[in-house]
């Protein structure tokens, strides 16, 4: 079975696979979506020894954020299994990553990725991490998995910068989503390089932007350290954990609502116009691992 298979499908076998104490081949254990009145599971992981903005990362430290996360977002208890319900060792996998120079993914969180895919027995020459590309990249042009990974951040046009726009640089005209503040972002999933390839999302949240205004906007008084990482299946329900801890830093720091300007309106269309995911946080599991301080929901 490959990863190119019908949401309502996946949705419906993975939870007769749950039922039956085994999993499908290619299949996160956890479905996007969840059935009728179950919630889609999201973990927010943090850890105090991570630095603040422009200071080194420690591989090992993040190493451990991100496999504590996947053993708790997946029920197993060993890490090599519980990547192998991710993915499989004939998978050709590509990591798309975010490469703005001011807040992009560290790649120490890259590198971690990498190993714990490596780890499954897949051949390093069918992982590749990139950004800006990905359409000429051979790897992604073959790849039957991806693993979505970016900072949260404010943005002019969109209101956040989120996993779900993280896939724009898949479209041969990456402008063609700027309207109504990118409102049909979700459409990027449609893709035929996206389309069911989609098996684990990791929002960075270690030093998030909060606020600025104009295109390109960086402001390091905006940058605050969270220590964070937002990891699902589901890339709507982690981009809505991730928006929720954006506007109650907002409100902390301005000490008054202060709504983004635009709202994040694709987030919320991603599950009531294009059934990518859950949005609504009544619909979201949250796990809380980790550092607890000014955890902010």
């Amino acid at each position: 079975m490959t990863h190119m298979i019908t949401r309502r499908k996946l949705i419906k076998d993975t939870a007769r696979a749950a039922i039956g104490g085994t999993l499908l081949m290619n299949v996160p254990f956890s479905a996007w979506g969840s059935s009728p009145g179950k919630k889609t599971k999201v973990v927010l992981i943090r850890d105090e020894r991570i630095p603040d903005y422009g200071n080194s990362f420690d591989q090992t430290v993040i190493q451990e954020m991100l496999d504590k996360a996947v053993i708790e977002l997946t029920g197993y208890s060993d890490i090599g299994q519980a990547w192998k319900q991710i993915i499989k060792p004939g998978d050709i996998v590509g990591i798309k990553s975010n490469e703005w120079r001011y807040l992009g993914t560290p790649p120490e969180l890259e590198n971690a990725i990498k190993q714990r895919v490596m780890d499954t027995g897949v051949a390093e020459e069918n992982i590749a991490v990139a950004d800006r590309g990905v359409r000429n990249n051979p790897v992604f042009q073959k790849a039957t998995a991806l693993i979505n990974t970016r900072p949260m951040r404010t943005h002019a046009w969109s209101g956040v910068g989120s996993l779900i726009k993280n896939m724009i640089m898949f479209s041969q005209k990456p402008s063609s989503y700027h309207d109504d503040s990118c409102a049909d972002l979700a459409t990027l999933y449609e893709l035929p390089m996206v389309k069911g390839k989609s098996c684990l999302n990791i929002l960075v949240m270690f030093t998030p932007l909060f606020h600025g205004v104009g295109p390109h906007h960086f402001n390091k008084e905006y940058v605050w350290s969270y220590k964070g990482l937002v990891v699902g299946f589901d890339p709507v329900a982690a981009d809505s954990v991730g928006l929720q801890i954006i506007q109650a830093k907002r409100k902390k720091f301005f000490g008054e609502d202060k709504p983004l300007n635009p709202h994040a309106k694709h987030i919320e269309y991603a599950e009531t116009r294009h059934h990518l995911g859950m949005a609504d946080p009544a619909k979201i599991e949250l796990v809380r691992l980790g550092y607890s301080e000014n955890i902010l929901i």
